[in-house]
């Protein structure tokens, strides 16, 4: 480049700058566009410098395999600007000013009736909300309303947390709700011990507009970005939470209690996979009568399932002989100097006298039948005969009882011990008088059930980046918090509880499935209201490990209301989720899925298999018909395009033989299956991928939908799902 070209390119230059000096110096001073001569005067005059609060999104709450239980949806809140004064272009109304025809038009769209729509709008302030019936409106009803172009009618962004599988182990996810400020906070459950991870950092927008409320070019913005909160991912698997939750009303059903809850551990890990009570509550709603979370929260009187750990006491003090005699008839007491249970002679002044359920006498019977059996009398000679009721305590003790399991930060209860009397120390024989939670149930048993290691239960799987979900800001893990007992104890009570269930002697038979021999404890205790047993109410309570031969899973399942004797006889609900856990965790040869309620079993002989689930986005649906050949799952298309936009379940998510498989090719419209028998799972599934608006109502399975199998389906269809 010669000397001359870099001479004009640097007058050029210097021309260049000196005009955009000008230029802001006449706008700064002298208040003119200089290339538009335009008079920025009134502009100046009139700026107004506006923020915006950009909200950040809450973070998602999943289950183990990712499904979806908690997520915030953008919507609207209606702002309505009242004051004539707001700044307006020439010509144009920028306020309500037909207050009786505004409120006409939104009261026949919202949730507000005339007068009271119309009370909000004769306020004398600048702008005005329409209290809750103006919040957390959907883009279909801002969409509505605009159409109407009513001035001074505007929106601002604002979140609602929904809850796509409703009622699902509600009272554990808890809910979150936003305040006046449109901050989204935990209220309960997971959504409340987790919500500083939840929590996202809302950002702003500042920026300058003219009189008429536009913005010029140059004046000054500053934006901040939102930061979306992290996903929780849980131990809970939807598939066992849902037949979890559907046991639940199979027994409601037959018994009608007052409260069943239950859950499910994998015993080596800790891992809770379900977890649940009913009633319960649909976080959408907001039903709640219920704010315990029972499995942790309400300490009650477990009955015969602390008889376990009677016998692992002495088992494990080298004091017990299994095939020596015991009195199964009676058991009568009175107190030593240490204020401890003694058997009374026949010439003793007598505290009072033990006896089995109904007053049923046993006879002469084995140390193991009286556990198989469950006999209360039984109970208190092992517990003061073998042992001694100190060393009962301390293994009860050692067992974790009495004290919070701490895990997740979860609110729990520690249970009451009574021992001041020598009553309260016979009764802790048989699960009487003092107290423990279902929590500490599970984490006691896990020693039981394995080698003598117990592990504490958790919920929490780990919580991660919501942009980077391989950045794990925690991960759970299983922790060992002791060992009560030695692996050669916990065989031999194993063994004991295996005959419970599988010998014709045992008081657990009716709970035997066709896919793996289990052991397990039955509980019957009375329950007390107002300080009296008298009250007839019972808690059931059935709590076992499958497969027996090499336990991995713990289930526990309780309910409370009046006295059945049938109540370990008519055992259909735990049954059924029994095999729902045996089928997940191929606990079964055969792989056959439970009868439904009043069908004949049936042997199926088709094996369950898994395989993982294929990219399938983005290619031709005949490449996915192919690559799903040899799945035997039933394949669902939805539209009429030929690649597959979308599918269900997700890439690397496992499918299994026989499960519905979703592939959207079109978005404009689908041809609607028929739902009669389909889970809430499989209808959540179809509403996910095609991305309608669905409302399910009920539990169970599909009985009714209010669009008819094969009828056409188009955007803006709502289509109600019954289930029972």
């Amino acid at each position: 480049m010669s000397v001359n070209q870099i001479r004009n390119i640097a007058i050029v230059t210097g021309i260049a700058g000196a005009l955009l000096v000008g230029n802001v110096f006449a706008v700064s001073v002298g208040r003119v566009h200089l290339r538009s001569h335009t008079d920025l005067t009134p502009y100046a005059q009139n700026a107004n410098v506006i923020s915006e609060k950009t909200f950040a999104l809450r973070g998602n709450i999943y289950d183990r395999s990712g499904n979806v239980i908690a997520q915030d949806n953008r919507t609207y809140n209606i702002i309505c600007i009242l004051s004539s004064d707001r700044p307006s272009a020439k010509g144009q109304v920028a306020y309500v000013k037909d207050k009786e025809h505004t409120a006409e038009v939104l009261s026949g769209i919202l949730d507000i009736d005339y007068e009271t729509c119309l009370n909000y709008l004769q306020r004398d302030v600048y702008q005005t909300e329409l209290g809750k019936a103006g919040r957390s409106i959907t883009k279909d009803v801002k969409d509505e309303i605009e159409s109407y172009h009513l001035p001074g009618i505007e929106f601002t962004n604002s979140l609602l947390r929904v809850y796509p599988l409703g009622q699902f182990a509600a009272n554990l996810i808890g809910y979150a709700t936003a305040d006046e400020t449109g901050l989204e906070t935990g209220r309960m459950g997971i959504e409340e011990v987790m919500n500083a991870y939840l929590t996202g950092t809302d950002g702003s927008r500042t920026y300058q507009v003219d009189k008429s409320g536009y913005i010029l070019p140059g004046m000054r913005e500053e934006v901040v970005s939102a930061h979306n909160g992290g996903n929780v991912y849980l131990t809970i698997d939807q598939g066992i939470q849902e037949a979890l939750e559907s046991s639940f009303q199979m027994t409601v059903e037959r018994f009608s209690p007052d409260a069943v809850y239950g859950g499910a551990m994998e015993i080596r890990t800790g891992k809770i996979i379900a977890w649940g009570q009913s009633p319960s509550f649909d976080p959408n709603l907001l039903n709640i009568t219920e704010f315990n979370n029972i499995g942790a929260q309400l300490p009650y009187e477990p009955g015969s399932t602390m008889k376990t750990f009677t016998w692992a006491a002495a088992i494990n003090e080298g004091k017990y002989d299994g095939d020596a005699p015991a009195n199964g008839d009676v058991y009568c007491y009175t107190s030593d100097e240490n204020g401890n249970p003694v058997r009374a002679g026949e010439d003793d002044p007598r505290i009072g006298c033990i006896y089995n359920a109904r007053r049923i006498f046993y006879g002469t019977v084995t140390n193991d039948l009286g556990l198989m059996k469950s006999l209360n009398t039984v109970a208190a000679s092992v517990q003061n005969e073998m042992i001694n009721p100190a060393t009962h305590l301390e293994y009860l003790k050692r067992f974790g009882f009495f004290q919070e399991v701490d895990t997740d930060g979860i609110p729990e209860a520690n249970g009451i011990l009574n021992w001041s009397s020598a009553a309260d120390r016979l009764s802790l024989s048989y699960g009487q008088g003092s107290t423990a939670t279902m929590l500490q149930l599970m984490q006691a048993y896990s020693a039981i059930f394995s080698d003598g290691t117990m592990v504490k239960p958790y919920f929490i799987d780990s919580i991660r980046d919501p942009y980077d979900a391989s950045n794990v800001l925690y991960q759970g893990e299983t922790e060992v918090v002791g060992h009560p007992i030695t692996p050669e104890t916990a065989a031999q009570v194993q063994d004991i509880l295996t005959r419970t269930v599988m010998d014709e002697n045992g008081s657990a038979t009716h709970y035997q499935i066709p896919e793996c021999a289990i052991m397990g404890k039955t509980g019957t205790t009375e329950f007390a209201v107002g300080g009296s047993y008298e009250s007839g109410k019972t808690i059931t309570s059935f709590m076992c490990a499958l497969p027996a031969d090499d336990p991995k899973v713990l289930v526990y399942y309780a309910f409370r209301g009046d006295y059945d004797p049938k109540a370990h006889v008519d055992t259909e609900a735990q049954v059924s989720f029994l095999r729902k856990v045996a089928m997940t965790y191929s606990l079964s040869d055969s792989g056959e899925e439970p009868a439904a309620e009043g069908e004949e079993e049936v042997v199926s002989p088709i094996e369950i298999h898994s395989y993982d689930m294929p990219d399938l986005i983005n290619h031709s649906l005949a490449y996915g018909y192919e690559k799903l050949a040899d799945t035997d799952t039933e394949i669902i298309v939805l539209g009429e395009g030929s690649s597959v936009i979308d599918q269900y379940p997700r890439y690397g998510y496992s499918v299994q033989t026989g499960q519905r498989v979703f592939l959207l090719t079109d978005t404009s419209g689908f041809t609607m299956p028929n739902l009669i028998g389909w889970t809430r799972k499989d209808v959540i599934a179809l509403w996910t991928v095609s991305g309608y608006e669905f409302r399910i109502e009920g539990e169970g399975k599909v009985k009714e939908q209010s669009v008819f199998p094969g009828s056409a389906v188009s955007k803006g269809t709502q289509i109600v799902v019954k289930l029972e």
